[in-house]
């Protein structure tokens, strides 16, 4: 029985698979133009997965060699003409157990005998134009994982050979399309190697055209694997509602959405709000290879990792633009999108991830010691008494940071008050209950915080006081959101740098809604 995949290739006998004929399609019509080209996306975005479907695709067509360097050493790059005795080495192992013609079998065994280390780049070239003139359709190239091999000056040189035979189609036959996979782009690579500041952009692969299709999984496909899935057990649920669901959580990314089903599947969850949660809440206790490269690629670029902590903690809105080094890596890793010419968080998951990471790291602050301490007095039947949190927070940060006068300074609201927040709040529902930023509302004067506790919700407002007509603007906007929630009550915390507001916790009838307002 075919089941959810989480590792390695999907094949859609084994496993549950949303269709991928979209991306495939657009990575098949630049082969068929004869253009080569890079798939670059972070790490489980479906890759291999993409590569596998489009060489089954092009298979009428073309001969397709779909290899990886995968587990390579650095010895197979330590030079050109290693690389090139390598990726020849690694045809004629394809071309044996895939089962290609016994001419071209024949014809890589006796130019890479067993042993050869090294082949000249023009004796490559050769070899290549004869495999090109044996072969009855058109050769294409694809190569999986070409991260492996990014530490080596060798293989960009190998590229830059590469290059040269596409530059000189007319003089002799070469490969119809060659297709590079992995997380970091040829010019990425290039920042690896290079500290020439002066070249460290003069990419060997600027023949390369984009590869632009959207690979995230959206919430049709994912609602048709659901349907198919439901047929195969025997099952009725509202796979529309559960693939929104899913969605809203991972925003398509496709390792995620697999785990979330997967974890569902083989713990016996249940296909509905209850099961979705439950789910979330493990993907986010479990070490996973996903949240592992997150944070080993934070700590891998500590300016990456400053730009997102802003992001989060002080609701910055940046502008994306592609000529930020940084800001291009965190969209290559897809750790950040683009949005409206902004940049957020990639999902939900991710963001939510990222913020028990950074909490983590200054749970030896006060406000999480307090948060620690005061746990007990707020859950009562299953439900958070809010209000009573609200009015302990309000205690213990004007404890902690209001100045003697009264008074506190605005820089400092703006930057601390939603981290000071999510501090107190994280272990007060850690282990059983998760929360999420609204995205559309972030920024440096709003933030809505979601909490999911044992199946409930509760909108928190997080806003930065500015007067009193600005106040009831965000009561009535926390109003409407709740509509959209289906809820009755919202609460708000209203960071207040005037010395002469009055902090403390009162309720706020809006219609038929009530808002429970904390001023700090």
């Amino acid at each position: 029985m075919r089941r959810f995949n989480t590792t390695g290739t999907c094949f859609p006998d084994l496993h549950y698979m949303v269709n991928i004929d979209r991306q495939v399609e657009a990575a098949a019509k630049i082969v068929r133009q004869g253009d080569y080209f890079c798939i670059n996306r972070g790490r489980q975005y479906g890759k291999t997965t993409t590569l596998s479907t489009l060489a089954k695709h092009l298979e009428n067509e073309f001969c397709v060699f779909n290899i990886s360097f995968e587990g390579l050493g650095d010895a197979s790059f330590a030079s050109v003409e290693n690389a090139c005795a390598e990726f020849l080495k690694i045809l004629r192992q394809w071309s044996r157990i895939n089962g290609s013609s016994a001419e071209m079998q024949a014809l890589l065994k006796s130019v890479v005998p067993i042993g050869c280390k090294e082949i000249s780049s023009t004796d490559f070239i050769d070899i290549i134009d004869e495999l090109c003139n044996l072969s009855k359709k058109p050769l294409v190239v694809m190569i999986d994982e070409v991260d492996q091999a990014s530490n080596n000056d060798g293989f960009i040189k190998f590229l830059g050979v590469l290059r040269k035979m596409y530059l000189s189609r007319n003089q002799f036959k070469t490969f119809q399309s060659v297709i590079l996979a992995g997380v970091y782009d040829i010019k990425n690579l290039k920042l690896r190697i290079r500290t020439d500041e002066d070249h460290q952009f003069n990419s060997p692969w600027n023949i390369a055209v984009p590869f632009v299709a959207d690979m995230s999984l959206h919430e049709d496909g994912i609602a048709e694997m659901l349907k198919d899935y439901a047929t195969d057990r025997n099952m009725t649920f509202d796979f529309e509602f559960v693939a929104k669901e899913i969605y809203s959580y991972t925003a398509g990314y496709p390792f995620l959405v697999s785990r979330m089903c997967q974890i569902i599947d083989e713990t016996s969850l249940t296909w509905d709000k209850e099961g979705i949660l439950a789910s979330v809440n493990m993907i986010l206790k479990e070490e996973n290879t996903l949240f592992d490269d997150l944070i080993k690629k934070l700590n891998q670029f500590p300016k990456m990792k400053e730009l997102i902590r802003d992001i989060l903690y002080s609701g910055l809105k940046k502008t994306f633009s592609s000529d930020e080094q940084y800001l291009q890596l965190a969209k290559r890793f897809n750790f950040l999108t683009e949005t409206d010419g902004y940049v957020s968080i990639a999902c939900r998951l991710m963001e939510t991830r990222l913020y028990n990471m950074f909490i983590s790291e200054a749970e030896f602050e006060k406000m999480f010691a307090n948060g620690q301490l005061d746990k007990s007095q707020f859950v009562h039947n299953g439900h958070i008494d809010m209000r009573h949190l609200l009015e302990k927070f309000v205690v213990h940060f004007n404890e902690i940071f209001r100045s003697n006068d009264g008074s506190m300074d605005q820089k400092f609201l703006e930057d601390q008050g939603r981290k000071q927040f999510l501090l107190y709040l994280r272990p007060i529902i850690n282990g059983i209950g998760n929360y999420y930023c609204e995205a559309t509302t972030r920024d440096m004067t709003r933030t809505d915080v979601i909490v999911d506790y044992l199946g409930k919700q509760y909108i928190i407002e997080l806003k930065i006081w500015h007067g009193n007509a600005y106040n009831e603007r965000g009561e009535q906007q926390l109003s409407e959101y709740l509509d959209y929630y289906h809820l009755q009550t919202g609460y708000m915390v209203s960071f207040c740098f005037n010395k002469n507001k009055q902090p403390g916790v009162k309720s706020i009838a809006i219609g038929n809604r009530t808002i429970v307002e904390a001023v700090v």
